[in-house]
């Protein structure tokens, strides 16, 4: 593709940015909850993209509804919108339709969560960065090339899912488990879901996820005879800081490419029985968010931790006998295995970095996150995903908002990589 070419795409994108700021306006009023929030779901917004890009010349549209008895009309709709490329081979836009739900009305002072506004070059709403912003710039980067008449090498394939504020199960998940017909080994995918503020970063990989709540039993006894009981709250103390010790030593690799560049383990919630200070309880709880480098395998990590209070019960046992010892409970309430690394050669990467350093004059940073993006399940079948987009990282906080500058700027980097890939 000749550089004129994209210079027109580029001017197109320029003059459909008052379409493109109606349009997110328009993806606002219309709220997506997360059925597993308690909300409708995707269909009414699916339904209005639906009609809105019908028209436009694509290739194709798939349409593939999921069944959930708790989404209006019993569906989660997703989306995949084709512009016929010179090969098979696809680039994936991977956009996100559902959104989170608003948290507390109080906190929002600019406007309504479902009332959009603009204001100082910003679009405020429930939804605007997340991921209405990715909505948004993939399709008007298409619409340019659809009306500037211009056919990609890969074929483009726009994806907009349902349910990534909640699994997948209904989104992408679904569709590479029960469509795997729609992939092909050489495709490549650019999920625009997690950024910086300048568009400097490149997210190619993630940690491992788990979430684990342990709970600790001991022995239920009056605060001023604590030896006629057997504290729980102790036997965590020391299972915390025997943890950390276990994590440093055997798990303490330093990988420069994630930030912070190592595992991390923390305690983030706690809860007990007791309903008096001069009473031990019988139990206590303890949440673990542990972020884990990719190497490490997450069946041998708890193993380990089986292990490590095998080892302090073992200490009791010796101490006060086995009427006393305590127990352990293990809960794992969430648990995502990190899929392989996108290499950093691959050609999504690379034209990112061609398109960032053409368009915006950035040498950007590649890099790992503790967090877990859709990504993953393009990376689990082999196909490389990269995660970029220029945000404020408003997601999910009240008086969320979108940059209109963003909008339109990451359009142009997504038409650069559908011109030039």
């Amino acid at each position: 593709m000749s550089e004129e070419i994209l210079k027109r795409v580029v001017g197109k994108i320029d003059s459909l940015k008052d379409y493109a700021v109606n349009l997110m306006l328009e993806i606002i009023r219309r709220p997506a909850v997360n059925p597993a929030f308690g909300g409708e779901g995707e269909y009414d917004r699916a339904m209005f993209l639906l009609d809105e890009i019908k028209q436009w010349g694509f290739s194709d549209i798939k349409i593939i509804n999921v069944r959930d008895p708790r989404a209006k009309n019993g569906v989660r709709p997703n989306i995949i919108a084709y512009i016929k490329g010179e090969t098979s081979d696809k680039l994936w836009i991977l956009a996100h339709l559902d959104i989170v739900p608003p948290g507390d009305l109080s906190a929002w002072t600019v406007t309504k969560p479902f009332e959009p506004i603009i204001k100082e070059g910003k679009i405020y709403g429930r939804g605007s960065e997340d991921n209405g912003q990715a909505i948004v710039s993939s399709l008007v980067a298409a619409k340019a090339l659809l009306e500037e008449d211009i056919k990609p090498r890969r074929t483009i394939a726009i994806a907009l899912v349902s349910d990534e504020e909640s699994g997948s199960d209904y989104g992408i998940g679904y569709l590479i488990k029960h469509h795997p017909e729609l992939f092909n080994r050489n495709d490549i995918a650019l999920v625009p879901d997690a950024g910086v503020s300048d568009g400097s970063f490149i997210e190619v990989a993630e940690k491992s996820i788990l979430w684990s709540k342990l709970r600790f039993k001991g022995v239920q006894a009056h605060a001023s005879m604590p030896h006629k009981g057997l504290n729980p709250h102790r036997i965590a103390a020391e299972f915390i800081l025997l943890l950390d010790r276990l994590v440093k030593e055997k798990y303490g690799r330093i990988d420069p490419l994630f930030d912070p560049p190592m595992t991390t383990c923390e305690p983030t919630m706690v809860g007990n029985s007791s309903g008096s200070p001069n009473i031990i309880p019988g139990e206590h709880e303890v949440v673990f968010d542990c972020r884990i480098l990719p190497e490490y395998n997450l069946d041998k990590f708890l193993e380990d931790l089986n292990r490590l209070f095998s080892t302090i019960k073992s200490v009791y046992e010796k101490k006060i006998g086995e009427s006393l010892f305590p127990q352990l409970e293990l809960e794992i309430s969430m648990r995502a295995d990190a899929a392989p690394p996108t290499p950093i050669d691959s050609p999504i990467v690379s034209s990112l970095v061609e398109a960032l350093k053409t368009l915006r004059g950035l040498s950007p940073k590649i890099g790992g996150i503790g967090g877990g993006t859709v990504a993953a399940f393009f990376r689990r079948i082999g196909i490389p995903a990269a995660v970029w987009s220029t945000i404020d990282e408003t997601a999910h906080s009240p008086n969320e908002y979108c940059v209109i500058e963003n909008l339109i700027a990451d359009a142009k980097i997504i038409a650069y990589l559908m011109v030039k890939t």
